[in-house]
């Protein structure tokens, strides 16, 4: 009996998956938006470009921006008790549409 793997994007055949209408390139105002720390953003895993992807478990979660490294962002996640560090480009991320934090 041969071992089953548990790999990086195990079980992700439905959650990462885009809709029809969804597929190709990503719109440019998506790429082109600039990202201040501070900010809240939501986590949208892109399925094509999987090398700076998330964890599929911060699929659909909320952060706040806390810093820049080169291209990519540094958002903290609260997960359970914890804040969780993770670092990915825009591509997997957008703003946050719903109440704006105050500073």
């Amino acid at each position: 009996m041969v071992k089953r793997t548990h790999g990086y994007r195990f079980k992700t055949r439905k959650l990462l998956r885009k809709k029809p209408r969804e597929r190709g390139m990503l719109g440019l105002s998506r790429i082109l938006y600039e990202y201040k720390i501070g900010d809240l953003v939501h986590i949208d895993i892109s399925p094509s470009n999987i090398k700076t992807a998330p964890h599929r478990r911060y699929q659909g979660k909320v952060g706040e921006i806390i810093g820049v490294r080169g291209r990519a962002y540094i958002i903290a996640v609260k997960m359970g008790g914890k804040i969780k560090k993770i670092i990915t480009t825009k591509e997997h991320i957008f703003p946050y549409k719903g109440c704006r934090k105050e500073k």
